[in-house]
């Protein structure tokens, strides 16, 4: 998928709006996937993120969270930690399986699907530019901030 437009989005945000790709064009976009809030490394990657915002607002990206929780959920995830930036609610999973990150984990001995903790660099033009699978939170937020400066 790198170099190749991003599959177009809509999914309601945070804040009662609704956010579509499109909406975004001439801004970069870091679509950062993570599994559910309000568990340890979702929210140390969100206040990573949130900590390093006005560098990424600096440098003219847009971030935005997804997982497959409530708006509810995301609301007071979103408060709780005082992000300045929207959460995604991807409940139906459309979104997760567009950027293909819904994968087999082990939970307590048992094989379940989730969200692999994933990140996307959707460039001005709307091109998928660089993406993280994976993840491991320590020094992320930080990797995704200097690729954004680079481009």
């Amino acid at each position: 998928m790198i170099g190749q437009a991003a599959p177009d989005f809509t999914a309601p945000a945070t804040g009662g709006s609704t956010i579509s790709l499109a909406a975004l064009r001439g801004k970069s976009v870091v679509l950062y996937f993570y599994p559910k809030d309000n568990t340890p490394g979702c929210t140390t990657e969100g206040t990573d993120f949130r900590d390093l915002y006005p560098q990424f607002e600096a440098a003219g990206a847009v971030i935005l969270g997804v997982s497959r929780d409530s708006l509810k959920s995301h609301e007071g995830f979103k408060c709780k930690l005082e992000l300045p930036f929207e959460l995604l609610s991807d409940a139906d999973e459309a979104l997760c399986k567009a950027f293909g990150v819904i994968k087999m984990k082990n939970m307590y001995g048992k094989q379940v699907l989730g969200i692999e903790r994933s990140t996307f660099v959707i460039d001005k033009a709307g091109v998928l530019r660089r993406e993280w699978r994976g993840v491991k939170v320590p020094g992320h937020a930080k990797d995704v901030l200097d690729y954004v400066k680079s481009l």
